[in-house]
This record gives structure tokens, sequence and C-alpha cells, in this order.
């Protein structure tokens, strides 16, 4: 089963930045609004690694027909809203099951 998984915000938090991190020109490849087609549980092409570490569980469990993560947590359980590990300026995954068969993309 396909799973979609988009970008949906970025919070960036400068005076953690600026205090702990070493100065870096490139840190994140993802955007906001960007999209990426899992197929069956797999890591999208040119999705980060390291946020991929956070969203595979999810994406495994709806790529194999579950979901209803925490007992209702999401309005649609098809579905989960997942940041990642990165303190300085995480990125928020809303990663949702797509039915197969559909031209959704």
């Amino acid at each position: 089963m396909r799973v979609r998984i988009t970008a949906v915000r970025q919070t960036v938090y400068d005076d953690l930045c600026k205090e702990y991190e070493n100065p870096i020109e490139h840190a994140c490849d993802i955007s906001v609004g960007d999209v990426f087609i899992s197929e069956d549980g797999e890591c999208p092409k040119g999705f980060c690694g390291s946020a991929w570490s956070v969203t595979e569980p999810f994406v495994k469990e709806l790529a194999s027909g579950g979901g209803n993560f925490f007992d209702g947590w999401m309005k649609n359980e098809r579905s989960a809203m997942i940041s990642c590990n990165d303190g300085f300026r995480p990125v928020s995954f809303y990663i949702e099951a797509l039915e197969d068969g559909g031209n959704e993309s």
C-alpha cells in the first residue's frame, strides 16, 4: 500500500541555533509542501534519513493496513503527525495511507 508523507511545517529555533549549533550552511533538504510517496513501507527516494528513522514505524504500520495510533489521536485514523528529531529546525510531517489503485500523489 502507498503512504503519502507531506512536510507541513518547519519551525526554526534561531536562539538555540545561535547558542548551541556550530554554524553550517546547509542543514535540511526538506521544504514545507514537499510530498513523498512510500511504496509498501519503503523509504521514499530523496527523503531525509534522519526523518525516516522517526517516521518509519508509522509509515510501515499504515502501509500494512494499520492505524488508529494512540487510541484515536488523529481525526483520520489512517494517518499520523510526526516531527523529525532535529532540535534546531524540526519538520512536521503528515503521514497518510492512500487507497490502493487511487491516483493520489
